[in-house]
């Protein structure tokens, strides 16, 4: 019988669609592991509602619950809603080393000082669009590099 951490670690290694160095649990969409009687029940929660990425997301775990022979099914749950303060700190630094820029800070942030470019470092930078390649990244570039980048909101 497989243990539910090895379910966990298993399907926590879904890759997301949108952004594919990241996993399912870097972002703290998987939210965890239980048993239904002889069924073991995953439980994810979208960055937001209606994200497309979410039907292949869940696609993709029962194909790994079906590679484990285990019998389960995925729930979306959407309260409480993601947040980016769910994210790992492993999960921030792979975005930098992919080029986009991590949520920072903790809970709603009115005034923005700078986003870091993840390319150079530099401060110096100007948000072209509040809308990026998804809905949950908007479109930087960086007046020092001169190099546009993604930013992952902090939601």
């Amino acid at each position: 019988m497989v243990t539910d951490a090895a379910i966990l670690e298993a399907v926590g290694e879904v890759a997301d669609p949108e952004v594919p160095v990241l996993t399912i649990a870097d972002l703290g969409v998987l939210r965890g592991v239980r048993h239904e009687g002889d069924e073991v029940v995953v439980t994810i929660t979208p960055t937001y509602s209606g994200c497309p990425a979410m039907d292949l997301i869940r696609h993709e775990v029962e194909l790994t619950l079906r590679s484990l022979d285990v019998d389960g099914r995925v729930e979306t749950v959407l309260s409480p809603a993601w947040t980016t303060d769910w994210m790992s700190e492993s999960g921030k630094a792979k975005l930098v080393d992919y080029g986009i820029a991590p949520p920072s800070g903790a809970g709603p942030v009115m005034l923005r000082l700078s986003v870091r470019c993840p390319l150079c470092g530099s401060p110096d930078t100007t948000e072209l669009s509040h809308f990026g390649s998804t809905s949950c990244k908007a479109l930087w570039r960086c007046n020092t590099c001169r190099e546009p980048f993604d930013h992952f909101k902090a939601i």
